[in-house]
């Protein structure tokens, strides 16, 4: 083979690489952590959320990812891996009792409950995708608020 048509072959091969990792598209980790649980009894479930209109979710059917840590002296953390670039948002149920949902008295949540951005969950400050989001474009570290009502 003549040098010219293996340089081609080479750089043409390169091309076609490099296109096929650009799609692929980088990935980011979100690590969320919690304080200030009551006690520490049972687990943090922690459902991550991707697409507009997901938030609320007492079932947990619309997450795109769940994991489930235990507690250490009032506090949980969990790390999402390989998330691409995109809009996030998070929702954690401290879950005393392991039943993976989320317990209410008459109307109310009786265990603890949080998502990324709220400081506080009420009638007019009721949980939504819109105001719970963030952007992902890079490794990430958030702290959702624990809020028992």
């Amino acid at each position: 083979m003549k040098p010219l048509k293996i340089f081609t072959i080479a750089i043409i091969s390169l091309l076609i690489f490099s296109s096929f990792n650009k799609q692929k598209g980088e990935t980011y980790s979100l690590i969320v952590e919690v304080n200030g649980l009551q006690n520490s009894k049972g687990i943090v479930q922690f459902a991550l959320y991707n697409k507009d209109g997901t938030i609320p979710d007492e079932d947990y059917k619309k997450c795109c990812k769940i994991l489930k840590e235990k507690i250490q002296n009032g506090s949980s953390k969990v790390t999402f891996n390989n998330l691409p670039l995109g809009k996030y948002a998070v929702n954690i149920l401290h879950d005393e009792n392991e039943n993976g949902e989320i317990d209410k008295g008459f109307i109310l949540p009786i265990e603890g409950i949080g998502f990324s951005n709220y400081q506080s969950i009420g009638l007019t400050n009721r949980p939504n995708f819109s105001k719970a989001s963030f952007e992902l474009s890079s490794d990430k570290k958030i702290s959702v608020k624990v809020i028992y009502l």
